[in-house]
């Protein structure tokens, strides 16, 4: 187990305990032990005396850590947690509500659960309780609404985790002939509201019947012989529509329900132009009643006299009005070298910087950075000066084991409120690679945060700006900046912009993507990864920028380390063209 996963079990116990009602001090010495992990640089298991090196932890809660480390597991809080009513934990989740007061509320109104909860705050009786108030009554019934309040579109990555599921179990079928994802979540859009399967099956009843007796299933929707539309309930609970057709009707279908609709119409216009009519089930000659079967997409756009138009570029937004030699070579995951924004234990990772390394070079990337954070994002262990050097030792140490592979030394540094950078030009420039990121003061005006990030950007020594906007997907909305400011001051200073491949950032979106291109912005598309699991998150900036129109001459990291690294240093020397 990593040093973050039992941190978290470390944290819960200390939950449990608390709801219980256990004494401060002991639980504060859990917390302790906790903090101490999540800021320890070697993995509990490199540790040659074990969790009692560590600042903070003692006999007792070495002893709590090393049974997690041996069994991962661990009995005290799976015997606390049998202890307390059930549905008391689970009150842990409702934004602003913490141990201490779940236990005030279980112990002074018997408090066991979500329903007693709400019946007592209707009932007026949290505000009379000593030191609540109507205040924090209200704070606890919003907390409540938003836990509840389920979000009208799901992020992509917990859709896609939703449908590969289904889709794998779809393709162990013996019935099942081709089956494929289709609608917002082919296109790679940010958000989707259901998720759209396509089957090729003659037994489509056979088909279904597997479906509905999924365990996940918690209702049946629609239960027709084209279609059958469930509710799951799995990462998310979402509505999933499967749709079965025969073989020959596969492609027009699965073309259909990619949509978009806007780009469907499109698709139906020009069918028109031949004398033909469109449907989602195929295309046809009203004249003949000849039916025009296809093997894949390319046919579909073939017939039609049009250039193929990649799923996520499917939106109506110009891909008709180009020529085939005038249509983006979209970027591929073939095409990525490496990443250039990734976090380690030395900040708030999970991983050694070998160990990010080596699941780099096992993707088959040729070039990597490390980025920890800077000194005064003390929350994630922010990294001083002295800490940047004595990494560096550490990765210059891992690049002469490794080959094949080059860990560039860097920083994400933070642009301080006051628009001052985190460090000093003499500590930037000992630097292979410098992002400046926005991590404070998000409710400044737009013209304060705007000149933080133009400051940040006429420094010579930085590289690259992360998640230029700052949003995260159904929880943060952008914060106010000046992008024209931006893209402007970019293209100025030769300065990188990043798509973020978080899938609660994914930022730059699809549409600045789309701009910065437009505008000769180079991009640098990177996963933020906090571990080696996190690279994988590679997948949802590339489909980001393929929405984006992006190819790989736009995006820094299809490059060659040599070009990478003559690009860094002409924005150094301010000799960028």
């Amino acid at each position: 187990m990593d040093n973050k996963r039992v941190a978290n079990m470390v944290h819960e116990l200390a939950d449990m305990m608390e709801l219980q009602g256990e004494n401060s001090f002991k639980v504060g010495a859990y917390r302790k032990a906790a903090r101490a992990i999540e800021n320890s640089r070697v993995a509990l298991h490199e540790l040659e005396k074990g969790p009692i090196e560590l600042n903070g932890v003692g006999k007792g809660t070495a002893a709590v850590i090393q049974e997690i480390l041996d069994t991962g597991q661990l009995q005290m809080l799976q015997e606390l947690k049998a202890e307390l009513p059930p549905e008391l934990p689970p009150l842990l989740k409702i934004p602003g509500l913490g141990p201490k007061t779940v236990h005030t509320l279980y112990q002074s109104l018997g408090v066991t659960g979500l329903n007693e909860l709400e019946t007592v705050i209707e009932e007026g009786k949290v505000k009379q309780l000593p030191g609540f108030g109507p205040k924090k009554e209200k704070n606890i019934a919003e907390g409540i609404r938003k836990m509840k309040e389920r979000p009208e579109r799901y992020l992509l990555v917990d859709a896609y985790k939703v449908a590969e599921i289904i889709q794998a179990r779809l393709r162990e079928c013996p019935h099942v002939l081709r089956v494929e994802l289709g609608g917002s979540l082919r296109r790679m859009k940010e958000t989707v509201k259901d998720i759209d399967v396509v089957v090729a099956t003659e037994h489509p009843k056979e088909v279904a019947s597997v479906l509905k007796k999924m365990p996940e299933v918690a209702d049946v929707i629609n239960d027709g012989d084209r279609k059958v539309s469930l509710q799951v309930e799995m990462e998310i609970p979402i509505q999933v529509d499967v749709r079965f057709v025969l073989p020959h009707q596969f492609i027009t279908t699965l073309h259909h329900f990619t949509g978009s609709k806007e780009h469907n119409v499109r698709v139906r216009r020009r069918a028109k132009t031949f004398g033909w009519k469109v449907s989602e089930y195929g295309i046809f000659d009203p004249e003949t009643e000849e039916e025009h079967p296809f093997e894949t997409e390319k046919d579909l756009y073939d017939r039609l006299d049009l250039p193929f138009i990649a799923p996520e570029m499917r939106e109506d937004q110009g891909e008709f009005d180009r020529d085939e030699k005038d249509l983006p070579k979209l970027l591929t995951n073939e095409d990525y070298q490496g990443d250039l924004h990734m976090h380690t234990r030395w900040s708030d990772g999970t991983a050694s910087v070998k160990e990010m390394a080596l699941t780099a070079q096992k993707r088959g990337y040729r070039y990597i950075a490390i980025t920890d954070h800077s000194q005064s994002l003390k929350v994630a262990g922010g990294l001083t000066a002295e800490d940047l050097k004595k990494q560096r030792e550490e990765i210059n140490a891992v690049n002469e084991e490794l080959s094949g592979i080059t860990v560039l030394a860097g920083v994400e540094m933070d642009i301080l409120p006051n628009g001052q950078l985190d460090f000093p030009d003499e500590v930037l420039k000992e630097l292979d690679w410098v992002i400046a990121s926005v991590h404070t003061a998000f409710q400044q005006d737009e013209d304060t945060i705007t000149k933080r990030m133009l400051q940040a950007m006429e420094n010579p020594y930085v590289h690259m700006i992360a998640h230029p906007t700052g949003r995260l997907l159904n929880r943060r909305e952008p914060y106010r900046v000046d992008m024209d400011r931006v893209f402007q001051c970019a293209k100025e200073t030769g300065t990188i912009l990043e798509c973020n491949s978080n899938p609660y950032r994914l930022d730059l979106n699809d549409a600045y993507l789309r701009r910065a291109k437009e505008e000769g912005i180079t991009i640098a598309i990177n996963t933020d990864a906090h571990s080696p699991q996190g690279m994988e998150l590679i997948r949802y900036g590339i489909g980001t920028a393929r929405r984006g129109w992006l190819e790989a001459k736009d995006v820094l990291n299809t490059w060659p380390l040599e070009k990478v690294l003559s690009r860094l240093q002409a924005k150094k020397e301010g000799t960028l063209s």
